[in-house]
């Protein structure tokens, strides 16, 4: 997958594609519909399946909301890179290209500088300044570029639209199983092992303290699968202020299994599966090192479940 950054990188040059717009974050399983759609079409006629996105997020780059992004820019490529199409574009979203008109978007972005000869949306796609397109616009627009149009209605899963709106809101929540539900696969998390306050080796459980680059972390026990050096380890995963101990800033704390040896330094991806508890104070770290033995069998038990 070739990835160009802006439309005015020197690699892109016009060629006949097949072209779907959106945020993707996340790569949900509407997502992943819209981009086998458009691996279709483009296997069919011939085309270069291309993905136009944008980084920042549209809303945040204007100011008008806060949006938590499910992925950091290198995990929303990295999955992409992952499908089936050819080349991705990122769009540094500001103000100049929030400017633009239906027509201009439509006719100066997808068909002459793209060269797109299908387009391929979810429903809920908008567009052009103030967001004033939508669909059925993009419809007749397209109609009079000469481009062929393709609208892909959302996925739902157990009565839930899936959307990156829907999974945010549930990894805030905590509730990682059902987001997973939407996603496809495990929420995860990324970053490196810092060196902490130490505190779980004292208490006879040594994390990895997770300098996560993700901005989503859900606040709670969760069991999880950590991934580092190339394996993928049962662990416990702990993100809180550690009220016990007084108030400190968020930390992402991670108990491998059956692990022993250093991790410092180590690049660590920390996979979801299920939450175990809310964060709590306890009354001293006695108390606490007895809750976390519960945790740790409680996951144990859970892994040897799933088998």
């Amino acid at each position: 997958m070739v990835v160009y950054h802006g439309l005015d990188d020197p690699r892109l040059l016009p060629c006949p594609a097949a072209v779907a717009v959106g945020n993707f974050d996340g790569l949900h399983l509407g997502h992943r519909k819209i981009l086998s759609r458009l691996c279709r079409l483009a296997g069919r006629r011939g085309l270069r399946s291309l993905v136009l996105t944008f980084d920042p997020h549209p809303e945040r780059a204007l100011g008008r909301k806060s949006v938590l992004m499910i992925d950091t820019p290198g995990q929303r490529l990295a999955r992409l890179g992952e499908t089936c199409i050819d080349a991705v574009v990122v769009i540094p979203f500001g103000r100049a290209f929030a400017r633009l008109d239906g027509p201009a978007f439509v006719n100066g972005v997808l068909r002459d500088r793209l060269g797109a000869r299908e387009v391929v949306v979810g429903r809920g796609f908008r567009f052009g300044r103030d967001r004033g397109g939508d669909t059925a616009l993009l419809g007749r627009l397209g109609r009079l570029a000469g481009l062929g149009v393709h609208i892909i209605a959302p996925v739902v899963r157990a009565g839930v639209t899936v959307s990156s709106t829907a999974v945010r809101g549930l990894i805030g929540r905590g509730r990682v199983e059902e987001a997973a539900g939407l996603l496809g696969r495990p929420y995860e998390i990324s970053g490196r092992v810092v060196r902490g306050r130490r505190r779980g080796r004292r208490l006879g459980f040594p994390t990895a303290n997770v300098a996560a680059s993700n901005e989503l972390l859900p606040g709670g026990v969760f069991i999880t699968e950590a991934v580092c050096r190339g394996h993928a380890y049962p662990s416990v995963t702990s993100i809180g202020t550690n009220p016990t101990f007084g108030r400190h800033t968020l930390s992402v704390e991670t108990l491998l299994l059956d692990f022993h040896g250093s991790l410092y330094g180590a690049a660590i991806t920390v996979r979801f599966l299920r939450k175990l508890r809310p964060t709590r104070t306890f009354r001293d770290a006695e108390t606490l090192a007895a809750r976390i033995r519960r945790d740790v069998e409680e996951a144990r038990a859970w892994f040897a479940r799933r088998g």
